[in-house]
C-alpha cells in the first residue's frame, strides 16, 4: 500500500471509530445526512475562500476538512448496507474514464468546447440509460446548489442550445430594464397587497440578469461576489475603527458622516474618489 493509502485507510478508521457505538464521540453519533450537509457545502466555501486568498497552507487544511465530509457521509451510508468509501472512488473513477474517452479511449477533442460538448452528450446518454425520461437541455441540474450558481449553470445550458446574447451589450440593456421595473414597483403605494410579490418577483429577475452579465464577461459569480463581500467587510470595520479613534460610533452618525467615512477607508486602501 502507498503512503497515501495508508493515510486514507488511517481516516477511515479514525471515522469508523468516532462512528462506534461502543466508545464513539456523541456528537459524531447523533449526526445524519441532513444535519452533516450543511458542514460539507461550509468546507467546500472554505476551500475557494483560501484559493481567493492564495493561502496554500490553509488550502491544505480545508481540503482536508473537505475529504473528511466525504469520509463522514461514506462512514454513515457503509453503516446502512448502501455504500462505503471504495464505492465512492470506485464510482468516480468509472465516471472519470467514462467522460475523458479523448484521453482513455479514441475519441477526438482538441479543445475546451470539445471537451464540453462531449462531456453533455455523454451526460445525457448516461441519464437515458438510468431511464430519465426528461431530455430537455436543462435536465440534471441540480435545485440543491445555491440559487446564483444554479442561475449560472441554466443559462450555461441553454448557451450551448443556442439561447444567448451574442456580447455583454444587449445584456447591460436588459439589466437597465429590470432596474427600471424594481423602480416601478418601488413607488407603488406600501398598501398595495401583492406588491411584495411583485418586488420579489422583479429584483429575482434583476439578480439573474446580473449573473447573467458576470457569465457573458467571463467573470465567476461566486468569486466576485466573494471578493465584494471581502471588501465590504473591510471597509466597514475600517470605518469602525475610525469613529471609534474619533470618540464615536457609526450608530451614533448621520448618513453623511457614514459616508465621510466610507470615502476614508476607500482612500486608506489606495482607492481614488470617483
Amino acid at each position: 500500500m502507498t503512503a497515501s493509502g495508508t493515510q486514507i485507510q488511517r481516516l477511515l478508521s479514525i471515522m469508523a471509530q468516532l462512528r462506534n457505538p461502543d466508545g464513539g464521540c456523541p456528537w459524531d453519533l447523533a449526526q445524519d445526512f441532513s444535519s452533516i450537509a450543511p458542514y460539507t457545502i461550509e468546507e467546500a466555501y472554505e476551500v475557494a475562500d483560501a484559493i481567493d486568498r492564495g493561502d496554500l497552507d490553509d488550502l491544505k487544511d480545508e481540503l482536508g476538512d473537505l475529504l473528511l465530509q466525504v469520509v463522514f457521509h461514506a462512514q454513515m451510508a457503509s453503516e446502512q448496507g448502501a455504500f462505503g468509501f471504495d464505492d465512492v472512488v470506485r464510482a468516480i473513477s468509472d465516471k472519470l474514464l467514462r467522460r475523458h474517452p479523448h484521453v482513455f479511449a479514441q475519441a477526438r477533442a482538441d479543445d475546451a468546447n470539445a471537451v464540453v460538448q462531449n462531456w453533455d452528450a455523454i451526460k445525457r446518454q448516461e441519464r437515458a440509460d438510468q431511464g430519465h425520461t426528461d431530455a430537455s437541455a436543462l435536465a440534471g441540474i441540480s435545485r440543491g446548489m445555491p440559487e446564483w450558481q444554479r442561475a449560472a449553470k441554466l443559462q450555461a445550458r441553454a448557451a450551448r442550445a443556442g439561447f444567448d446574447w451574442p456580447d455583454p451589450a444587449p445584456v447591460i440593456a436588459k439589466l437597465h430594464e429590470e432596474i427600471a421595473e424594481v423602480e416601478v414597483e418601488l413607488a407603488r403605494a406600501g398598501d398595495d397587497p401583492l406588491r411584495a410579490a411583485r418586488l420579489q418577483d422583479e429584483i429575482g429577475d434583476l439578480l439573474f440578469v446580473c449573473i447573467h452579465l458576470a457569465r457573458k464577461a467571463q467573470v465567476d459569480a461566486g468569486s466576485a461576489l466573494r471578493q465584494a463581500n471581502a471588501k465590504f467587510e473591510r471597509r466597514f470595520r475600517a470605518m469602525e475603527a475610525i469613529a471609534h479613534g474619533q470618540g464615536t460610533t457609526l450608530h451614533a452618525l448621520d448618513l453623511a458622516a457614514h459616508e465621510a467615512l466610507w470615502a476614508q477607508a476607500k482612500q486608506a486602501e489606495g482607492e481614488p474618489e470617483p
